[in-house]
C-alpha cells in the first residue's frame, strides 16, 4: 500500500522519536525529515520473523491478520478486533504519554513503528485502511487464495434434515412480467397509475418493484409520453424458453440497481450522504452458496457469512454511518454488535425474496435448497430451450383462455386484441374479446382478418363459429349493443319525470328515458340528483348500495 518512506511522514513528530526510542534511537532537534530518513533504514532492517517470536501474542496475532489481507485492513473491521488508536494531537501526546500504556494491541504496534494509518482507493470507493508498509509486509508468506479459503470454507455448511413442506415458486417471475409488459402494450401505464396488481398472480409489492425495474434495466420498456412501452427487445425475450427467461431475469438481477436492503422486511432505510452497494450483498451470498442440491439451514448460512465475511456490505467496516432503523422503532441501528439486526435479515431475504421469486430456490420451515435450475445457472450451463407450450383456447362467448404452460409470446399478443381479466389464482388467465379491445387493437394496425388469423393459429384449431361471426360483424357494423352499469329512477307521476328533467338543478342527472316513468342516471350522479331533488322538495326513496 505504501512504503516506509511514504508512511513516517504521516506521523507528528513526538510519535517518530518514540518509535526511535523503542529502537533505542535517540531522534532529537526539529528536522521530522532527518528522523523519517534514520527510521527508514533502522525499520527496513527489521527481521520480521524474529521480531514475531518476542511480540506478544495479541500483537503477533494483529500483524498476521494484516499479512493474510495483504497488509491492509479496514479500520473499523481491523479495530472490531484488535482495539483502537486513539488518535491525538502533539500537546494531548505529550500530556498523556499513550504509547507508555497502550489501550490495545493496534496501539501498541503504532508506536513500535509496525502499524499505520492512511485511505486507498478501492472498487468501492475511497476506504481509510490499518497497512503494514512494504519492507515489513514482503518479509511474511504469501496468503493463500481467498477463493480457495472461502471453498474449503463453504463445504463445512452441514446438510439439514429435510423439511415435512415446502413452496416452490410454481408462479414464478415469468408469467408476471409477461403481463406487465401485455399491460404496458395496451394502458402505457405508469407504475402508481393503474391497478394492475389485479392481473398479477402475485402482487407483493417488492416483487412488483423488482420485476419494474429488471424491466426497465434491461431494456423490455421504454419511457413515452403516456407513461410506458414494451420495445422489441421485450418481445425477443417473449419467444424464449421459460428456462431461458429466467436466466436472463437471474443475470439481470445478479447486477441490477434495486436495492435488496431496501426492500428487507422489518427495516426502514432513511436519511441522505451514505448508500450501500446491493451487489456486495448478493455477490457475498451467491460465493457461500454450497453448490449442492441439498436441504441447508439459512440461519447457518448467515453464521457462516458473518464469520468468514462479515463486513461483505460495510467495505469500510464502519457500523455508525447508515441509517438504518426498526420499521417500528425509532432509534438508529448502530455498531457491529446489531450485525443480525441488518446483514442478518437481509441474507435470509434475499433467499425469501429476490431468489425464491426467480425459481433459484426453493424455501421449507428455516431451510432452503437450490433448484436444478440454480445449480446449472452458478455453473454457467446453458438453459434448456426445450419446452411444452400449450396452445390458447377461444371460447364460443368470445372468452380466450391461456394455461401456465401457454406460450408468452401468444399470451403477450392476446392482450393486444382482448381485454385482459383481473387473475384467479389456481385457473387460467382469461381474456375476452369486446368492441373496445378490437377498437384500440385498429387503432395499432391490427385488422380484424389478422386477429382472425391469430386467434386460429394461437388455438392450433378451428374458430368457433359464433366468434368469427362476431369479429366479422364488428369490423362491418361496428358496436351492435352495449352493457351499462346504471342507476334507475322511477317515479309515481310522469309530470314528475318531466319536472326533473327539465329543471336546472337536476336536469343534468337526468339519463335516457326508460317510458314515461323511469329513466337512467349514471352511476355517480345518483347522490347528487338525491340532493338536488330535496332542495325542489322532492324526497326520493333509496335502494343503492351507497
Amino acid at each position: 500500500m505504501r512504503s516506509l518512506p511514504q508512511a513516517l511522514p504521516d506521523h507528528e513528530l513526538i510519535v517518530l522519536r518514540v518509535i526511535g526510542e523503542w529502537w533505542e534511537m535517540e531522534l532529537t532537534g526539529a528536522d521530522k525529515a532527518a528522523c523519517v530518513k534514520a527510521l527508514v533504514e533502522r525499520l527496513g532492517q527489521l527481521d520480521m520473523a524474529q521480531e514475531m517470536i518476542y511480540l506478544p501474542p495479541e500483537e503477533a496475532e494483529a500483524l498476521q491478520e494484516l499479512a493474510a489481507h495483504n497488509g491492509r485492513v479496514p479500520v473499523a473491521a481491523f479495530s472490531r478486533v484488535h482495539g483502537e488508536v486513539r488518535l491525538m494531537g502533539p500537546g494531548r501526546l505529550e500530556r498523556e504519554e499513550p504509547w507508555l500504556d497502550p489501550v490495545s494491541p493496534a496501539e501498541a504496534l503504532w508506536y513500535r513503528g509496525f502499524l499505520y494509518r492512511g485511505f486507498d482507493e478501492t472498487a468501492e470507493g475511497v476506504i481509510e485502511f490499518y497497512y503494514l508498509p512494504d519492507e515489513l509486509l514482503v518479509q511474511f508468506p504469501r496468503p493463500a487464495a481467498p477463493t480457495v479459503v472461502k471453498e474449503t470454507a463453504v463445504s463445512t455448511l452441514q446438510p439439514a434434515a429435510k423439511p415435512d413442506a415446502w413452496e416452490t415458486a410454481v408462479i414464478d417471475a415469468v408469467d408476471d412480467l409477461t403481463t406487465i409488459l401485455a399491460l404496458a402494450q395496451r394502458t402505457q401505464f405508469q407504475s402508481g397509475g393503474l391497478d394492475w396488481p389485479r392481473y398479477l398472480l402475485n402482487a407483493d409489492s417488492d416483487r412488483r418493484s423488482l420485476l419494474l425495474t429488471l424491466a426497465r434495466e434491461m431494456g423490455f420498456l421504454r419511457e413515452v409520453d403516456a407513461g410506458l412501452r414494451p420495445t422489441r427487445t421485450a418481445v425477443y425475450w417473449l419467444q424464449q424458453s421459460r428456462e431461458a427467461q429466467l436466466r436472463a431475469l437471474a443475470d439481470a438481477w445478479s447486477s441490477s440497481a434495486w436495492n435488496d436492503l431496501r426492500h428487507t422486511p422489518d427495516l426502514a432505510c432513511e436519511g441522505e450522504g451514505w448508500d450501500n452497494d446491493p451487489i456486495l450483498a448478493r455477490t457475498a451470498l451467491l460465493d457461500a452458496l454450497p453448490r449442492s442440491g441439498d436441504w441447508f439451514k439459512i440461519n447457518d448460512l448467515a453464521a457462516f457469512i458473518k464469520e468468514t465475511d462479515p463486513d461483505f456490505q460495510r467495505p469500510d467496516g464502519n457500523y455508525d454511518t447508515w441509517y438504518v432503523r426498526e420499521a417500528d422503532g425509532a432509534d438508529y441501528i448502530t455498531g457491529f454488535a446489531n450485525w443480525e439486526r441488518v446483514e442478518g435479515r437481509l441474507l435470509p431475504f434475499l433467499l425469501r425474496g429476490p431468489l425464491f421469486w426467480l425459481g433459484l430456490v426453493e424455501l421449507g420451515d428455516g431451510c432452503y435448497r437450490l433448484t436444478p435450475r440454480a445449480l446449472d445457472w452458478l455453473a454457467e450451463a446453458l438453459p434448456s430451450p426445450d419446452e411444452v407450450r400449450l396452445p390458447l383456447m377461444v371460447q364460443a362467448d368470445a372468452s380466450l383462455l391461456a394455461s401456465h404452460n401457454a406460450g408468452r409470446y401468444e399470451r403477450f399478443q392476446a392482450a393486444r386484441v382482448c381485454e385482459a381479466e383481473p387473475v384467479q389464482p389456481g385457473k387460467p388467465y382469461r381474456y375476452r374479446l369486446t368492441p373496445h379491445s378490437l377498437t384500440q387493437a385498429r387503432q395499432e394496425g391490427i385488422a380484424p382478418a389478422r386477429i382472425l388469423q391469430f386467434l386460429t393459429e394461437a388455438g392450433e384449431r378451428p374458430l368457433p363459429a359464433s366468434v368469427k361471426r362476431a369479429v366479422e360483424r364488428w369490423a362491418e357494423k361496428g358496436v351492435e349493443g352495449r352493457l351499462e352499469t346504471a342507476v334507475i329512477l322511477r317515479v309515481r307521476d310522469a309530470a314528475i319525470l318531466q319536472t326533473l328533467r327539465h329543471n336546472s338543478k337536476t336536469r343534468d342527472f337526468i339519463g335516457e328515458s326508460l317510458g314515461d316513468l323511469a329513466a337512467m342516471v349514471r352511476t355517480n350522479d345518483w347522490l347528487k340528483l338525491r340532493a338536488a331533488a330535496a332542495q325542489l322538495g322532492l324526497l326520493l326513496d333509496i335502494n343503492v348500495d351507497e
